[in-house]
């Protein structure tokens, strides 16, 4: 059986980190094995404490949500302004690109722009939504737009073109309020749900069972009979499942220790974020950009506008997986359940046998 079926995980995922200019036009360029044109651009500003930026090609450039709110979502020429042949160029807006501050920017590739579409089967029990999908299935990972009528009834049945089972996503109201629900498989439940933009545990709230976990298929994701889909509105979600050697989306339990748990992912990683999915903890994002050697100890918080946050002691990246070195509840809670999602900076072994080196 092969190792893994990506031997450069750059095709597929990068990391980008710039100073801002105020510039009207600022190409960020990647520095990957590979060139990489970004269908999903998540920007952050690390050195001031200012919102997060998501935007992507199904959406289109200039358009942008904020997953640290759950505000509309917005049109400004001067946030992502393109998505070029090997990164992105920003505008001068200062979320992105104010002067003298410090940018990290997380992307990863889907269908180049490039949607389907999927025609809606109206509104009765059990239907699917109409709406688009691009998806890269070779890295798991697809942006889906969908709409719904007013009081649809039943579940809602969203394509996703990944060609296998979600494991992780996240999903947003476009032109609505909602939170930004997001399904892990690791979670307490198949009917579970967290929110990107805020701390809460893991909750089903009765019956506003968000997600319907167990019907999930290699076509489509299941969304439950509630208000927060049952509404004319437009919706973006981004899915993703696992790829061996390339992406693992798990959970361990944690020791309230800082000789905490060795997870094993089957690669390096580059990119890691956790969620303690007991408690009302904060999600922690790291990556092998910002800290270059161990142990890692610069965090983002997904569902805060905080600047990049440090730490004595965190996180070793390994060429196999990650070490907890950290007893705070928010990634190593004492025997609670941390779920976590990451990417690779290389394969544990390649496809040809070849094993990476840690760092």
């Amino acid at each position: 059986m092969a190792y893994t079926t990506i031997d450069d995980p750059s095709a597929h995922f990068q990391i980008a980190l710039w100073t801002g200019d105020g510039s009207e036009t600022h190409a960020i360029t990647n520095d990957g094995n590979s060139d990489l044109q970004p269908d999903l651009v998540w920007i952050k500003c690390r050195s001031d404490a200012d919102d997060h930026i998501l935007a992507n090609t199904s959406s289109g450039a200039t358009k942008y949500l904020i997953p640290n709110t759950a505000g509309t979502e917005q049109t400004y020429a001067g946030n992502v302004k393109s998505f070029d042949s090997d990164g992105f160029t920003v505008g001068d807006g200062n979320q992105i690109n104010q002067d003298t501050r410090t940018f990290v920017g997380w992307q990863w590739k889907a269908n180049g722009g490039s949607t389907t579409n999927v025609d809606g089967t109206g509104t009765a029990e059990d239907t699917t939504k109409a709406g688009t999908y691009q998806a890269n299935t070779t890295a798991g990972f697809s942006i889906i737009t969908f709409s719904t009528g007013v009081d649809d009834l039943g579940d809602h049945r969203i394509q996703h073109g990944l060609g296998a089972v979600p494991h992780f996503i996240i999903t947003k109201e476009r032109d609505g309020t909602y939170e930004w629900y997001t399904y892990h498989h690791k979670g307490t439940d198949d009917n579970d749900y967290l929110r990107l933009n805020i701390k809460d545990a893991t909750s089903d709230a009765g019956a506003r069972n968000v997600f319907d976990g167990s019907d999930f298929t290699s076509i489509y994701f299941e969304m439950g009979n509630n208000n927060i889909v049952n509404d004319s509105k437009t919706y973006v979600a981004y899915c993703w499942t696992e790829i061996q050697g390339y992406s693992k989306f798990g959970s361990y339990t944690g020791n309230a220790n800082d000789d905490g748990p060795f997870v094993y992912t089957g690669f390096k990683p580059a990119w890691l974020m956790f969620k303690n999915s007991d408690a009302s903890e904060r999600w922690f994002i790291s990556d092998n950009k910002r800290d270059t050697f161990n142990s890692v100890e610069k965090h983002m918080r997904a569902e805060s506008d905080y600047s990049e946050y440090s730490t004595t002691t965190s996180i070793d990246y390994l060429s196999n997986g990650f070490k907890i070195r950290e007893d705070d509840n928010h990634m190593n809670g004492d025997g609670e359940n941390i779920i976590y999602m990451a990417f690779a900076e290389s394969p544990f072994v390649t496809s040809g046998g070849v094993p990476c080196t840690a760092r």
